[in-house]
């Protein structure tokens, strides 16, 4: 991608999309700077699982060609966990049957298999190996990254895109495209954790019970994190003890050692939802140019790459 001398693009939105598309274009030879509004380790994204799997997000097909060209690059990553906190991790998909799996998903995951009564005792699951990732080490990976790449951080709220002086802008504000844009279709999907010393547990877990009640654990460094919730329009951010305890319960209804680890944290991420990703260009009324990348719900991680190269072409001029 070629820019004029001393232009640059600004990136707003300092998640995983905002850093891996601000990544994209300074490995492009684009002069960037990411202006976000929390340090990237109290990002909603710091909070998130983080398991590579598309989780309500539409478009589909976009949806889908965005989490290959994302799984392609994790694998690579994965080869350098300690570094990058990517890891590839075995574990169950609760409740779904091998015939249900999507034929492109089903393809690209040779190893995709029927979960044994010994791996998943709760019903029918499909045993995966899949990226999970240490958003811990992540975060400050892919800002370590852009800076290495000659680009700029720097911890900035904005409130108007008039504030944003560069002449390429990308909008990767997740909830905050609520204001910024403004859209109101965007809009919070709540997301609790309770974090436990890990008792031994190296494999993960995604389920859906009879009740309909979501359970998840993943194994990161030193703890085992446990899920969740997905609660449509509420904003707060303060754990709800009685729900921290209910997915402490669930986890431990499929794995029992859970109940007696000692939890070492709380957590409440709010997922930047909207009923399809907005990816596409706004020319703006002073000549300047606005690309949207926002709506990812929580399949931010899963997407990311690949929404960021998109990104990262569109912001071309």
């Amino acid at each position: 991608m070629e820019t004029e001398a001393g232009s640059d693009v600004l990136v707003i939105g300092g998640g995983v999309v905002g850093l891996t598309t601000a990544v994209v274009l300074a490995e492009r030879g684009v002069r960037v700077r990411l202006w976000t509004r929390d340090p990237v380790e109290r990002t909603t994204s710091a909070v998130a699982g983080a398991l590579w799997w598309p989780y309500r997000i539409e478009p589909v097909a976009a949806a889908r060609a965005w989490a290959l060209r994302s799984l392609e690059v994790y694998e690579e990553l994965a080869e350098r966990p300690g570094t990058t906190g990517v890891r590839m991790v075995e574990g169950v998909l609760g409740e779904t049957a091998l015939d249900e799996v999507d034929a492109w998903a089903a393809a690209r995951l040779p190893g995709l298999r029927e979960a044994t009564a010994g791996e998943y005792p709760a019903g029918s699951g499909v045993w995966a190996r899949l990226p999970l990732i240490d958003m811990s080490t992540h975060l400050p990976w892919l800002r370590d990254r852009l800076l290495a790449a000659g680009g700029a951080v720097e911890t900035r709220t904005v409130a108007d895109f008039a504030q944003a002086d560069a002449p390429v802008v990308v909008n990767c504000a997740g909830l905050g495209a609520r204001e910024l844009v403004p859209d109101p279709s965007v809009r919070p999907v709540r997301g609790q954790l309770v974090v436990v010393e890990n008792p031994g547990i190296d494999t993960w877990t995604v389920s859906t019970g009879a009740d309909g009640e979501m359970a998840y654990f993943f194994p990161q460094p030193g703890r085992l994190v446990l899920g969740g919730t997905a609660e449509e329009g509420v904003w707060s951010l303060e754990p709800d003890p009685a729900v921290a305890e209910a997915i402490v319960r669930r986890c431990a209804a499929l794995r029992p050692e859970i109940a007696g680890a000692r939890v070492l944290e709380h957590r409440v991420g709010l997922r930047p939802a909207r009923d399809t990703v907005r990816l596409e260009r706004e020319p703006l009324a002073d000549g300047r140019l606005l690309v949207h990348d926002y709506g990812h719900g929580g399949a931010g991680v899963t997407v990311a790459w690949g929404c960021a190269e998109e990104a990262a072409g569109l912001a071309a001029r």
